[in-house]
């Protein structure tokens, strides 16, 4: 969150009574209807997520707190009115204005999904709802002009002590804390989290989560992924639900998206209206200093020391406070592979097999609601169904996860996926895939006409295939055509037809061809020397389809047309 939780107050009297009345609101804020899952998190009973679920169920934020302020009832429409140079300045509902370079930074996000997922449907407004309930727009626009925040925006430790249990994933390479994770940046992405889905979102060759423009972009990937469909309510719910696990948090973005709809304008940075009320307090926030929280320490605070904050907001008791209770994190031990099979795909195809892995104890026991992350590696376009490269689950009943479907690119060759656990620093398990080019195994030509030619001359027809495989299409096949010396000798041959390349080179074998979305490819126009006869094209694809096209050529026939038969004379 943009505030910073860890608040100084008054000692004695007044720091105990302030205390209780942040645990009370906490406590206020975990309606009916809200549960807790594995890790201590937040979450809306009627949108747990399953223990099989393929999305990322550790949430982009971890859960932490966030804005709840709601829109004003009245319309954001705003209507122009004169100012005293006679320029017209825009009037209207201040919490429909956003600073300029974070409205930027959303409208640019949303035109980047409109190429990259099309089908997502992703409205800007939708990003500057969230932002405007993670961070107030980034603290009502602080942002340098390319977009990065003026002083870090930093939730509070996820230390289990009140929020949810997320140990350092970074070593505090974003959050500066080197034994909890903290949300980081407008869009109050978690280190774990943005480890995958961070963008370079304003071109400088960088992610960083604390860039409006990266942040966005980020933020606009994670909820198009799983193919949802934010026209559709239920994949906006759902996606919504994937960033902060709660109804509350659901009820409150929608509003704010309704709300921007409506109609919003544009304020100078810096301007934008600040939210007071947050989810884990109710109370307002110091929007102007970054969190420096640090974890809980065991010993009395010491002359000269200043005691570690609380997520209450008050003084930590000298006396060694309790460890958070272990999670089911904690326990695991090691993965093991759950009987994947073969990993083995032609390319542009999905992969039949997907990978399961399982979360163990020492004992051996498999372990539940344990998120496991798999990550593609290798140099390869191969990703998990919705396009992205990183997916994480939660180990079901069993102890297993399953990844989603592979979904292989146009890339051949080996690459690897790496399951790892998230929060808990075991060896990682790597997985073995391969993708194989695409084949044909029938090529034909489309047509029948004869290939002739004359001696110096160009064929009047160009040769056009189309290839099958399992008499089905195949498309994106390779093809080699070669000009060869017999159909006994597959030598390419040095005299009769030829190609040109690109220089007007006399080329007889051609490599690098592939067939259309039809199955076709229609080679280029061929040549021929001074050498006649009959000669062999052969064409061959990927998977073993051959097909001999012959090719003759000839001296034009320069006999004369045989004279008209002269008529009988009638005279005698």
């Amino acid at each position: 969150m943009a505030a910073q939780f860890g608040r100084r107050l008054a000692k004695g009297a007044a720091t105990t009574a302030v205390a209780a009345l942040a645990v009370a609101a906490l406590s206020a804020s975990q309606a009916p209807g809200v549960t807790v899952d594995g890790h201590g998190r937040q979450t809306a009973s009627d949108a747990t997520p399953s223990p099989d679920a393929t999305a990322d169920a550790g949430s982009a934020t971890g859960n932490s707190p966030y804005y709840t302020d709601l829109p004003p009832l009245n319309s954001p429409n705003p209507s122009p009115s004169p100012s005293a140079s006679g320029t017209p300045v825009v009037q209207g509902s201040g919490e429909a204005g956003i600073p300029a370079t974070v409205l930027d930074a959303y409208k640019k996000a949303e035109t980047a999904m409109r190429a990259a997922k099309p089908g997502c449907n992703l409205p800007w407004q939708l990003l500057a709802a969230i932002g405007k309930v993670e961070s107030g727009q980034a603290r009502g626009g602080r942002v340098s002009a390319d977009g990065t925040t003026l002083s870090p925006i930093l939730g509070p430790q996820l230390d289990g002590n009140g929020f949810a249990l997320i140990k350092d994933t970074d070593g505090g390479k974003y959050d500066g804390n080197s034994s909890y994770d903290q949300a980081v940046g407008p869009m109050q992405f978690i280190p774990s989290t943005w480890a995958w889905a961070g963008r370079d979102g304003n071109g400088d060759g960088k992610k960083d989560p604390n860039n409006v423009y990266d942040a966005a972009l980020a933020a606009a990937h994670y909820l198009c992924r799983d193919n949802w469909d934010l026209s559709n309510q239920t994949d906006l719910n759902s996606a919504i639900l994937s960033y902060n696990n709660s109804q509350d948090y659901l009820n409150t973005v929608l509003s704010w998206l309704e709300f921007y709809r409506k109609g919003t304008h544009s304020v100078p940075d810096g301007t934008g209206t600040v939210p007071s009320k947050r989810s884990d307090s109710g109370g307002s926030g110091n929007t102007s200093k970054p969190t420096t929280s640090k974890p809980p320490t065991h010993k009395p605070s010491t002359p000269g020391t200043s005691p570690s904050p609380t997520p209450g907001g008050g003084s930590p008791s000298p006396s060694t406070p309790p460890s958070p209770p272990a999670t089911p994190t904690d326990t695991v031990d090691h993965l093991a592979d759950a009987g994947t099979a073969k990993l083995t795909a032609t390319a542009g195809d999905e992969f039949a097999k997907k990978i399961s892995t399982k979360a163990v104890t020492k004992a051996g026991k498999a372990v539940a609601k344990v998120r496991v992350r798999f990550t593609i590696v290798g140099d390869t376009d191969t990703t998990f169904a919705g396009g992205e490269s990183v997916a994480t689950v939660v180990t079901n009943s069993s102890g297993v996860a399953v990844a989603p479907a592979l979904q292989a690119g146009e890339k051949t060759g080996d690459l690897t996926v790496r399951a790892t656990v998230v929060g808990r620093a075991v060896a990682a398990l790597d997985y073995a895939a391969t993708v194989t080019e695409r084949v044909a195994d029938t090529l034909v030509r489309t047509g029948d006409t004869a290939l002739t030619c004359t001696p110096g001359g160009e064929f009047a027809d160009q040769v056009e295939v189309k290839a099958t495989y399992k008499s089905e299409v195949a498309d994106k096949v390779a093809v080699t055509a070669t000009l060869i010396k017999s159909k006994d000798d597959a030598t390419a041959n040095d005299k009769g037809p030829y190609f040109k390349d690109a220089d007007g080179k006399t080329v007889r074998t051609l490599t690098g061809l592939t067939t259309d979305a039809d199955g076709k490819l229609q080679l280029p126009k061929m040549y021929a020397d001074d050498t006649t006869g009959t000669f062999v094209l052969r064409v061959t694809t990927a998977g073993g389809a051959t097909l001999d096209v012959q090719l003759t050529v000839a001296a034009a026939d320069t006999s004369p047309s045989p004279s008209p038969t002269p008529s009988a004379s009638a005279s005698s």
